[in-house]
């Protein structure tokens, strides 16, 4: 069983005890949150180290493109690079200082409680060696992944995430195609939409499942963000200026094609998402970049037992005290991890945790920078949330879980026939997110024909002991003094 959170060890920086090597704080992930909170951290005093899945810090929203292609002006990519250049020259500034020890390849499988530190293990570099970390303090921001929901012919080639096409035009210079249609849910579309056309790409569409006048009833949110109105207004005139037409009320229900996809079927949408009679039409394209969102990544953070909340979106995002604080003593997060709310919020969050951790006041006008971007994050949520009647586009024959290559009807079978109620049952039955991915791809599906909400279950996500595939020597080499609460879930640990 997982020890309660007055097991664990708090946090205190400033105290002395504990092993002479463990840093003041370990940020796991380089995106906007971990960043920003790693380069304040060390101003304020604190020795940290930060561990990162990329080779470069910046995250998903900071791709760089890989040196041998010789981008002349990556910058021209991204929104806000200066505030990124800054930090990350803040970064480079306290490693020479020997304030922050910054290791990038690093995936962090599992964070264990120790008397008066924190360990975190992980698996580093293409060779796979196993790496340990010790630290006072944890603060997570690991960011989010892509929600997909599924339509018939999404697994063809030429069909990827909204957040995937981006990844491949920051990171390789390459587009999906060369006649995109861009569809699902959510600002990132337009953002998407405005960069493939800006990089020479024919967008005929964009397929908006909401309509944006969800947003009216949250006026006060959008006044106060008048920088994020004038994104938008930006993104507006990018559409119109490539004469990319904008399809509210609308979802991409099947593509098709043989070897990749050749057009996809779009058809009018009703206020809970199912598909209207007689409006469906075809557009030709070699490409479908499709994305419903994010979904907070909290499988170090669940696994720790970091109690967590339902979103306006219907995600799980950790819940959080306004500083950063988790359920758990001596563990914080910022960013995605605490729902939704971009690289600006990002970057807020984690100078506050790193003022908090520090045993600093936090500025006023920190506080109430998050407040008012948090305000507009919830109600961005709120009015993209999926419908409960999108899988009226779902046949029984369409794959659901591309990994188990399970269709919808096998699902809807577990559901209606044997009993499941929720994703864990159904996937116990149908193998559905057992896969590579373990359900990040197929996860907000299985739960919504497993009768849950469009967007996930009622449960808060599984506790998992490894949040990344770990190379068996890893196991074997952990210390014999390992917490019982997770040597019991390591497999095999029952014999």
């Amino acid at each position: 069983m997982p020890s309660s959170p007055s097991d664990r060890p708090a946090a205190d920086p400033a105290d002395p005890a504990g092993p002479a090597d463990a840093a003041d704080l370990a940020v796991v992930g380089a995106g906007p949150a971990g960043l920003a909170a790693a380069v304040t951290a060390a101003g304020l005093g604190l020795r940290v180290t930060v561990l990162d899945t990329g080779e470069r810090p910046g995250g998903q929203f900071y791709r760089h493109p890989a040196p041998g292609l010789g981008a002349a002006r990556p910058e021209a990519l991204h929104h806000a690079w200066p505030d990124f250049a800054t930090r990350e020259a803040a970064l480079r500034a306290h490693v020479s200082a020997g304030r922050i020890t910054y290791l990038p390849g690093h995936h962090v499988w599992t964070v264990v409680a120790r008397q008066t530190a924190w360990t975190l293990h992980a698996v580093a570099g293409d060779e796979g060696a196993a790496a340990t970390v010790m630290a006072r303090a944890v603060l997570l921001a690991t960011g989010a992944y892509e929600r997909q929901l599924p339509f018939p012919g999404w697994t063809l080639p030429g069909v990827v995430g909204a957040g995937g096409a981006q990844a491949m035009l920051k990171a390789g210079l390459v587009l999906p195609g060369r006649r995109i249609v861009v569809a699902g849910s959510g600002p990132l579309l337009l953002a998407v939409a405005g960069s493939l056309a800006a990089a020479g790409a024919s967008v005929p569409a964009v397929v908006e499942a909401s309509a944006y006048t969800a947003y009216a009833g949250k006026a006060a949110a959008l006044l106060r963000n008048p920088a994020k109105l004038a994104e938008g207004a930006t993104y507006g005139g990018a559409l119109l200026r490539h004469r990319i037409r904008l399809l509210t009320r609308h979802a991409v229900t099947e593509a098709h094609g043989t070897d990749r996809v050749e057009a996809v079927t779009v058809a009018r949408l009703d206020r809970d998402w199912r598909p209207l009679p007689g409006t469906a039409r075809r557009i030709p394209c070699d490409a479908l970049a499709v994305g419903h969102g994010l979904v907070p990544q909290l499988e170090l953070a669940t696994g720790l037992g970091c109690a967590t909340r339902r979103s306006p979106d219907g995600t799980v995002a950790l819940d959080l005290a306004a500083d950063g604080r988790t359920s758990v003593p001596g563990v914080w997060s910022a960013g995605e991890t605490g729902g939704i709310g971009g690289a600006g919020l990002a970057i807020t969050e984690g100078e506050i945790a790193a003022h908090a951790i520090a045993g600093r006041s936090v500025p006023t006008a920190l506080t109430r920078r998050r407040s008012r971007l948090r305000a507009f994050a919830d109600a961005m949520a709120a009015a993209h949330r999926p419908g409960p009647g999108w899988t009226g586009w779902l046949r029984d024959d369409a794959v659901v879980c591309r990994c188990e290559e399970v269709p919808a009807g096998r699902i809807r079978e577990a559901a209606e026939d044997l009993g499941a109620r929720d994703a864990r049952t159904v996937k116990l039955l149908t193998r559905a997110g057992m896969g590579w991915c373990q359900g990040r791809m197929c996860g907000p599906a299985v739960a919504a024909l497993a009768g849950g909400s469009a967007a996930s279950t009622d449960a808060a996500p599984d506790r998992r002991p490894l949040s990344c595939p770990v190379p068996l020597r890893h196991l074997a080499g952990l210390p014999a003094d390992l917490p019982a609460e997770h040597s019991a879930e390591l497999p095999g640990a029952d014999g």
